[in-house]
């Protein structure tokens, strides 16, 4: 387990999980910093959800990206270029990222992700974001995001 200088999927840019996850990847990415196991754009099932969801490629949002900016301004060219989803589409975005493996078709993936990262014995780590934060050494967001 180690820190990678990302923050928590559960952390929310404009009210979007996973968001600032994504713009921090493709930052340590260009400064070499991101770990080498590490893939990134839409071959990655969360990255490529977040983008498709946004309306925008991933090398168009890479490209903005890189060319800096805020967070909430790169979230604002997606909106521009891309769409600017409504409330409810955010409040179905965020639910379902924060509880993707829990009890769903990915249940079992999570499960072989939990025992790669060795902690199958943690019993707290019920979705994606929750092993991210534990393989990460981040104290899970779960309890104050509540996603179950």
């Amino acid at each position: 387990m180690r820190t990678t200088g990302l923050r928590s999927p559960y952390d929310k840019v404009g009210g979007l999980v996973f968001f600032g996850r994504l713009l921090d990847k493709i930052r340590l990415k260009a400064e070499r910093r991101l770990p080498a196991e590490w893939e990134t754009g839409v071959a990655v099932a969360a990255d490529g959800r977040c983008v498709r969801f946004l309306h925008v490629t991933y090398e168009s949002l890479e490209e903005r990206t890189l060319q800096g900016g805020s967070d909430d301004e790169v979230l604002e060219w997606c909106f521009q270029c891309g769409r600017r989803p409504n409330n409810e589409e955010i409040q179905i975005w965020n639910a379902f990222m924060t509880k993707r493996g829990w009890r769903d078709d990915a249940s079992d993936t999570l499960a072989q992700a939990k025992n790669g990262a060795g902690l199958s014995h943690r019993a707290d780590i019920q979705t994606y974001f929750d092993l991210f934060d534990a393989a990460e050494t981040r104290e899970s967001a779960r309890a104050s995001a509540n996603p179950l």
